[in-house]
């Protein structure tokens, strides 16, 4: 099977980035560019993002996720423990978060550092849940194998039952990470692939600021 790309081609010229328009703080700046990509009605599911880690068979991974919190002490995302991705941070807590909004031709890149979040904050995270969602986090350990489709849901129904009328308490290998960003990258398309990119490197207690080519 082959197939030719080679034509596939869009023009980006939808804004422009400059280090004059920049915020200091990239945590600013990435909620600048997070509420009016919020706002503009034209992103599906803003606060999705590729979580990349580094496996246990040393080969990167990306996978979708989406983003709970995000203050300046960082970006938190939930997941299960024992799934493939917390078995990674578990041996190699380096990790990437990036954000890419098509509509406004931009991509955030952070890459930082991994670590759980508290049980209390994780506990009052889960109890906000959907229910079904709960029931979700608690009938599945993820990233092991099962036989079918029918075995999950069988799983799901006897769970149901189980907690019927009850408080479904948070699985204890379930929980939150804190990401805490070491660099941060703005990506703005720009006609003719010249496209803005704009770097925050970690500085001491600041952070330095630079253009990078595209």
């Amino acid at each position: 099977m082959s197939q030719n790309l080679h034509d596939y081609r869009k023009s980006y010229e939808k804004g422009e980035l400059t280090l004059e328009s920049v915020l200091e703080n990239p945590f600013q700046q990435f909620e600048q560019w997070f509420r009016a990509a919020e706002a503009s009605g034209s992103v599906d599911e803003v606060n999705a993002m590729t979580l990349s880690t580094i496996g246990v068979d040393g080969f990167p991974r990306g996978r979708v996720v989406l983003l709970k919190e995000f203050s300046e002490k960082g970006f938190v995302l939930y997941t299960n423990y024992g799934s493939e991705k917390g078995e990674s941070i578990a041996k190699n807590k380096q990790v990437c978060l990036s954000f890419f909004w098509p509509a406004l031709e931009q991509q955030i890149i952070i890459k930082g550092e991994a670590q759980k979040t508290s049980e209390e904050q994780s506990i009052a995270y889960f109890s906000k849940r959907p229910r079904k969602s709960q029931l979700g986090a608690v009938v599945s350990d993820q990233s092991e194998t099962i036989e079918s489709r029918e075995a999950l849901e069988s799983k799901l129904t006897a769970l149901e039952k189980q907690f019927e009328g009850h408080v479904i308490p948070k699985p204890k290998n379930w929980g939150g990470y804190l990401i805490k960003p070491a660099e941060f990258e703005f990506w703005q398309g720009r006609r003719s692939r010249l496209h803005d990119r704009i770097q925050y490197t970690k500085d001491g207690a600041q952070w330095a600021i630079r253009r990078l080519q595209p």
